[in-house]
């Protein structure tokens, strides 16, 4: 695999021109303009700049952990009628494991109000929220926002982006997405992959090769080459969905005759076109990858991009085992003890569980292969599980058909309904200790749904459907596919939307506004929240080291998404597996913004606020009533790695929080999510920390500053012999964006 220093024009689809060596009749900025990327984005922007983008997408997609939030958003602002198609699908609370009646009743919530403002209503178990999307919503051309962050359908030619709900709440409420133009980096593929190798290996090499120097990030990865042809349609869909944990923004593949097939088999051949790059193409990058070279891989805890091939793994596990257990005194902060080591047995390692679901690893073709190979063994009575889900009905029902299903299952294996819950903590949590193997997303710490904070801890490691049955084959020892010497069936893929038609609500785009929303108890309105004051004090309640912090440990998942309908019982949890001390800190200094908002004296409420502020009125004495906002922020190197999911930003606002500061941000979309919910993203320089955890700062003037687009901002720590000056900035913030923030959040911003 190759990454190229410069940007590389491509010519006639085929071959690769450095920028540097380039002698073509084209300039850099025509050239840039036939990328398939750029079509699109042009076709979908309505702001007539192509380099401030305005997107208005053609379908909405939400996911029960996320549905509830985003119309109750939308409602308090005016909504009348979805405007576009919004498919709410019930695919992550589907176990009504936690809170009793809590889960159903977000799920009557959604068909409620499917009814009431048209939209389409998926029940649980039909499918995972990326499947119904690829069989049923995506269209070769067009772009879809959901608010998951593995949207990814581009390798049917669809561009899609994850995001956190508010930016869904703009598009229901007839709004734009704004970005500047993307770079666009072309990943070309050549050579034809090897037996054993599937999707979830070439994904991995990739991330594994792009995480960490942020090559793609906040870019469109756009695959194109003569290696794509030699990839099935399920076969680029499970590279696809994975491009999520590269960091980049969206995908898109150039189509062909077998994405045409894809869309014959589900019955929507109209949908097709063929995307391709014009005569010369230029990208800001280059990753070029032989796809005849990519081995089985291994993506060790705790991050998708900690990877190896499986034949390096099992040749030198104590030392990749040792550092595994470095990573973990990082990413666990010393909690619990944790070790593999204590599964090598005889030289090998042993696994306790094996995983294939969801958008990932829930594929016909993923599962078909596995049964190949496991056909005529038994996972073995010992501590190692197979567990398989395939991600849609349609898929279950064509694996009954053709015998899949009952070969499985003479194996040992337990074949489930379609369900996200393995890959986000809600479902198949292995044994303290455990270890376990997943074609699934992501293996960040305590996903898999462990409680640090109860002392316990699992591990997941991320393999292909393959070498996972090739594990299982040999009843929980460590192996790759490439092992297995026999032969692949091949089975053809038979579509039958029967049981969609049977089941899914679909109200063609048509409201009924007479239709009653039925509201469980624990659905809540989101509180009230404070425009932004003119002089800000915030106290840092945590302070968060590591190189990346994700959004699973800003916001656990796992059982605790049975609460998102709840915004201040989901709090409860912010920063629980992290910073455990986090909410009770938060919530004693949001005594005192609450007191402002009563009109009392926010020093009685909160009485070791009174130092501090006579020391800010020693230099600036007109700061206090009537012009004074108190919350809190935390300080991370790099936070809002994975979900879209706006609660890692939102649980911070309802404590009060009115900040973060980071030396960067890891993702757009945890940005955007801050934004939204009325939260400066303060950014400060690597190695500056003139603050720690439970200093107050003061930022006199910080609505002027927003307001005026100031480019530092500067702030003050409080110390007891005075203020000690440090500077932040902004970034780049749309005129919109400075409204939200200055309004407190986008509620306040669209409330009518």
């Amino acid at each position: 695999m190759k990454l190229y220093d410069t940007g590389v024009y491509l010519q006639n689809g085929q071959d690769i021109i450095p920028a540097d060596q380039a002698n073509l009749p084209i300039s850099k900025e025509e050239a840039a303009q036939n990328t398939i990327a750029y079509s699109i984005l042009e076709a979908h922007n309505t702001s007539g700049n192509m380099e401030k983008l305005q997107i208005k997408f053609d379908k909405l997609t939400s996911h029960d952990i996320t549905f509830v939030g985003i119309i109750q958003t939308a409602r308090a602002s005016g909504l009348e009628r979805f405007p576009v198609p919004y498919v709410l699908t019930n695919c992550h609370n589907s176990l009504c494991a936690v809170g009793g009646t809590i889960n159903e009743d977000d799920h009557m919530f959604g068909l409620t109000c499917a009814k009431k403002y048209g939209g389409v209503y998926v029940p649980p178990h039909q499918a995972v929220i990326h499947q119904f999307a690829r069989e049923m919503l995506a269209a070769c051309g067009k772009m879809i926002l959901g608010s998951d962050s593995h949207t990814r359908y581009g390798a049917l030619g669809t561009m899609a982006m994850g995001e956190g709900g508010p930016e869904l709440v703009k598009q229901l409420l007839c709004q734009t997405y704004d970005i500047n133009m993307p770079g666009v980096v072309a990943i070309y593929l050549k050579g034809t992959p090897r037996p054993g190798v599937g999707p979830q290996d070439v994904a991995l090499a990739i991330i594994g090769k792009v995480f960490a120097n942020g090559y793609v990030k906040n870019k469109v990865m756009e695959f194109v080459g003569p290696g794509v042809q030699n990839l099935s349609a399920d076969f680029r869909i499970g590279v696809d969905v994975m491009t999520t944990e590269t960091t980049c923004l969206s995908s898109i593949w150039q189509t062909d005759e077998k994405i045409h097939e894809f869309y014959e088999i589900h019955g929507r051949e109209s949908d097709y076109k063929e995307l391709k790059p014009g005569a010369v193409a230029y990208y800001d990058g280059c990753v070029e990858i032989n796809l005849s070279e990519i081995k089985p891989m291994i993506a060790m805890p705790f991050h998708p991009s900690n990877t190896y091939t499986i034949d390096e793994l099992n040749a030198n596990l104590d030392d990749i085992l040792a550092d595994v257990e470095k990573k973990a005194l990082v990413s666990l902060d010393g909690k619990v003890p944790f070790t593999l080591r204590d599964k090598v047995k005889d030289g090998r390692l042993y696994v306790d569980q094996g995983i294939i679901a969801g958008c990932a690893g829930g594929g016909f073709e993923n599962i078909c292969a596995a049964a190949d190979i496991l056909k005529g063994s038994s996972i073995g009575c010992d501590a190692f599980t197979l567990s398989v889900y395939p991600a849609s009905t349609p898929i279950y029902m064509e694996l009954a058909k053709n015998g899949v299903l009952a070969s499985l299952l003479e194996t040992g294996a337990v074949v489930k309904t379609a369900f996200c819950g393995p890959c986000f903590g809600a479902g198949d949590t292995p044994a303290n200790n455990a270890f376990s193997i997943r074609h699934t997303t992501r293996n960040f710490p305590n996903r898999e749904g462990s409680k640090i904070q109860n002392g316990q801890i699992s591990s997941v490691a991320l393999m292909d459907a393959r070498s996972i049955a090739a594990t299982a084959a040999n009843k929980g020892f460590l192996t790759s596919a490439e092992e297995y010497t026999g032969g692949y069936t091949g089975q053809k893929y038979f579509f039958d939307k029967t049981i969609y038609e049977n089941r899914v609500f679909d109200s063609k785009g048509v409201a009924d506004p007479s239709v009653e929303i039925q509201f469980g108890p624990n659905i809540k309105d989101w509180p009230e929240m404070a425009p932004l004051a003119e002089n800000l004090v915030l106290k840092v309640v945590s302070e968060i080291h590591d190189p990346v912090t994700t959004t699973d440990e800003l916001i656990p998942s796992g059982e605790t998404s049975s609460y998102r309908s709840n915004p201040l019982g989901l709090a409860e949890f912010t920063l629980s597996r992290k910073d455990p001390a986090y909410v009770g800190r938060a919530k004693e200094v949001q005594k005192a913004q609450k007191a402002i908002q009563a009109g009392e004296c926010p020093l009685t409420a909160l009485p070791e606020l009174k130092p501090v502020m006579e020391t800010i009125q020693k230099d600036f004495p007109e700061t206090g009533k009537g012009n004074l906002g108190v919350g809190s922020t935390i300080f991370a190197v790099k936070p809002g790695d994975g979900s879209a999911r706006e609660q890692a930003a939102s649980c911070q606002k309802v404590l009060g929080g009115w900040a973060n500061i980071a030396n960067e941000y890891a993702t757009k979309r945890y940005r955007s999510n801050l934004i939204n919910w009325g939260m400066l993203p303060f950014l400060i320089k690597e190695g500056e920390l003139p603050f720690a955890n439970g200093d107050y700062l003061f930022f006199p003037g910080i609505r002027k500053a927003v307001a005026e687009k100031a480019d530092v901002i500067t702030g003050y720590t409080v110390k007891e012999n005075g203020l000690q000056k440090f500077e932040v900035t902004l970034g780049e913030l749309t005129d919109d964006e400075r409204e939200i923030i200055l309004k407190g959040c986008l509620i306040n911003y669209n409330r009518k």
